[in-house]
This record gives C-alpha cells, structure tokens and sequence, in this order.
C-alpha cells in the first residue's frame, strides 16, 4: 500500500475465489468490505492458482516485468511453490524479493502463526498497554500488521537504490515479531538494563 502510495505499479495475486477479505464484515461499499478497501487501494488485482502449473508459469511472466515481489506466506510453503528466492534469483538477478512472516524464516518459532494480536503480545508491547492496575490490552489499531509493511517498504526502497548501484536484488525479510521488538525503544533498552518490566504506562509516560 505504502509503495502503491508513492506511485509503485501492483499486482496482487489473488487465489481463486479471491481474497476472503472482500466479504469481511461488518461494513460495505458497493458490496465491497471497507476492510478490504481500506488495506487494498492502488493495487490491481488478478486471480492465480499458485497450486497449478499453470498459475506458477504466469507468476513467473509477471516476474519478467516486476521489479519488486511481496509475499507473506509461512514459511516454506514458497520453496514448495518453486518461487522463493533461492529458486527465482538466477532467473532474476534484479529481483528485490521481500518475505513478511511472523517469526522469521527461520528459527524455533518459524512455523508458528501469527496474527497482529499476536505479535502484539509476545513482543512485550501489550504488557505497555492498559490503565495501571488494569489488564493489559491490545493497541485498538494492527500495529503489528501496519508496522511490519512499514518497515518491509522501507527495505524494499534499500535494496532497489542498492541495485541502481550494484543491478543486483536482494532478499528481505522482515519478522513482525522483530518490528514490534524494536518499536518497544527506550523501554526495551529499560527492561535490559534494569531487569525491571516497565507495566502499564496508561496515559502517563515514564
């Protein structure tokens, strides 16, 4: 979204049947979610089935005019498909391939799912987040979710003026665990000096 903000050509892959989001309720324009709408402008959209043949042969044309792919799969499924990095970079050297998963890539949690309520827990974040004295609560917007492609455009704008130097892609990947860790700031460096959780910040400030 941010990069089709500043002026980006995108192509959203669609599986078939399209993207469930379409009809998530409980608010619609013209029959579209504003769930939807909300997450998908300055894209256009196409269906593929990435399971067929087909489908993998036709993502593989698009990559010969892209300059840029995003995918936010678990990790593997991919290398499954025969379109994760390794399996796309000869083919693609200009490639700047960006991969958004919860946990990483790799790692004792990599398979694990993750959901922005998630990510906002684990990471420390929601412990920050509550009335003191009360019980911790999630940010009422998807800071995992927003942050993540945040910091994910931001890499992807890195690799692209490192390949106007060197014409080479480059593989980034982003964990929205690790953006919700390092958005903890002052309070993350607190907790590794003192060994002290901060707790409930409500509308004060430390």
């Amino acid at each position: 979204q941010m990069l089709g903000d500043l002026g980006a050509q995108i192509i959203k892959l669609e599986p078939p049947g399209g993207d469930p989001t379409h009809k998530t309720p409980p608010h619609f324009v013209a029959g579209e979610s504003t769930y939807y709408l909300s997450f998908n402008r300055n894209k256009r959209s196409i269906i593929i089935d990435l399971k067929e043949a087909r489908g993998r042969e036709l993502a593989r044309e698009l990559l010969g005019k892209c300059d840029v792919l995003v995918e936010n799969n678990r990790p593997g499924a991919m290398a499954r498909l025969g379109l994760d990095y390794a399996s796309l970079k000869s083919e693609f050297p200009g490639l700047v391939y960006c991969s958004i998963s919860g946990f990483g890539q790799d790692g004792p949690d990599a398979q694990r799912g993750a959901l922005d309520p998630i990510v906002q827990a684990v990471s420390g974040g929601m412990s920050l987040t509550g009335e003191v004295g009360g019980k911790a609560v999630r940010a009422g917007i998807p800071i995992g979710d927003i942050c993540a492609g945040m910091y994910a455009a931001t890499g992807i704008l890195a690799a692209l003026l490192r390949r106007e130097k060197t014409g080479l892609g480059e593989f980034v990947d982003i964990a929205m665990l690790d953006v919700q860790i390092a958005m903890l700031g002052y309070q993350g460096a607190a907790y590794l000096t003192s060994g002290k959780v901060p707790g409930l910040q409500g509308r004060t400030h430390d």
